[in-house]
Parts: C-alpha cells; sequence; structure tokens
C-alpha cells in the first residue's frame, strides 16, 4: 500500500502562480510513477502531470509550458503550476501508480486540494 499525503492549493489571480506537493509512504519500492490529476464537478478526473520512476514526465497538452513537475526523490512530487487560468480551476489529486510482481498495477490517491483561479 501506498499513502499520499499533499500540501499546496488555494486561490490565486490570473497569471499567477501557485505550488503543490504530495509526500507518498509506504511500499515505495513499488511506485512506477507519481503524478497529479485534476477534476472539476460533472466531469472526469484528468491527468495534469506525471513522471516515470525513470524520469520521464508526460504533461496535459493544456499545461505543457506552464506547469512543471518535479520528482527530487522516490517519496516526493511537486508541481509547480505557473501563469495560471480560470479553466485551470479545479481539485488537484496526487496519484501513484504501483506495480508488484504477479499483480495488476495499482492506483493510489491523495485526498485532493481545491485551486481556485479567479479575480
Amino acid at each position: 500500500q501506498v499513502q499520499l499525503v499533499q500540501s499546496g492549493g488555494g486561490l490565486v489571480q490570473p497569471g499567477g502562480s501557485l505550488r503543490l506537493s504530495c509526500t507518498a509512504s509506504g511500499s515505495l519500492w513499488s511506485i512506477t510513477s507519481l503524478g497529479w490529476y485534476r477534476q472539476v464537478p460533472g466531469n472526469p478526473r484528468e491527468l495534469v502531470a506525471a513522471v516515470t520512476s525513470g524520469g520521464d514526465t508526460n504533461y496535459a497538452d493544456s499545461v505543457r509550458g506552464r506547469f512543471t513537475i518535479s520528482r527530487d526523490n522516490e517519496n516526493t512530487v511537486d508541481l509547480q503550476m505557473n501563469s495560471l487560468k480560470p479553466e485551470d480551476t479545479a481539485v488537484y489529486y496526487c496519484n501513484a501508480q504501483t506495480q508488484i510482481p504477479g499483480s495488476p498495477p495499482s492506483r493510489w490517491w491523495g485526498k485532493g486540494a481545491q485551486v481556485t483561479v479567479s479575480l
């Protein structure tokens, strides 16, 4: 099992910046990627950015060039969000994907943090 504790989020004006952080604990050795998803009411949860254990990153087209995901060690992942737009408003969830040999992959989620971009 993996537990994820998030910090960050809040209210910011358009064009501003916020930083989200996530710390994982538990079976860290099984983590294959860490990342961030977001969700607005009535919509499915969508990938924002992710980084694999090998360091490969993946960004949603809507945030590429504005958001940066970083993983300084095996159990923390940050999301630096710059040039924020009102459409970035959502609940942001930290995500860990794990793989244990002989078992299907699993996903783990943080509790979520509200990010609101508004005047």
